[in-house]
């Protein structure tokens, strides 16, 4: 069972990794349709959580995967606002309440003697 999770794993984090890379290739080869202006933005955000899932779980600790995608989340929810691509009312409370979740994830994840489960 191991072998299939660590399968199913990487397969999501490589869809991940290509629905970051070319969001609008992806929707074309999976939907019949470009993505552009803002499904482009959510098929990213989708992307880093499908990568976080592929991380957590793959053998290891799982509260990584959701570090890792929080962290993302803000970079890019971040640059888009600040790009100007982006200007929605929840655009920046939603990167202010990741960036908190990051921060506590990240204390966690490094404390002393911390268990990974």
């Amino acid at each position: 069972m191991k072998g299939l999770l660590a399968i199913a794993a990487a397969g999501e984090a490589a869809t991940g990794l290509a629905l970051l890379l070319l969001p609008s290739t992806v929707g074309q080869l999976l939907l019949g349709a470009e993505l552009a202006g803002p499904a482009a933005a959510v098929a990213r955000v989708a992307g880093i959580a499908l990568v976080a899932l592929g991380v957590a779980c793959w053998p290891g600790p799982p509260r990584l995967g959701m570090l890792i995608y929080s962290a993302a989340v803000v970079v890019y929810l971040a640059y888009l606002g600040l790009a100007g691509d982006a200007s929605g009312v929840l655009l920046w409370p939603a990167v202010v309440l990741h960036l908190v979740l990051t921060v506590l994830l990240a204390r966690e994840c490094l404390a002393p003697g911390h268990v990974s489960t």
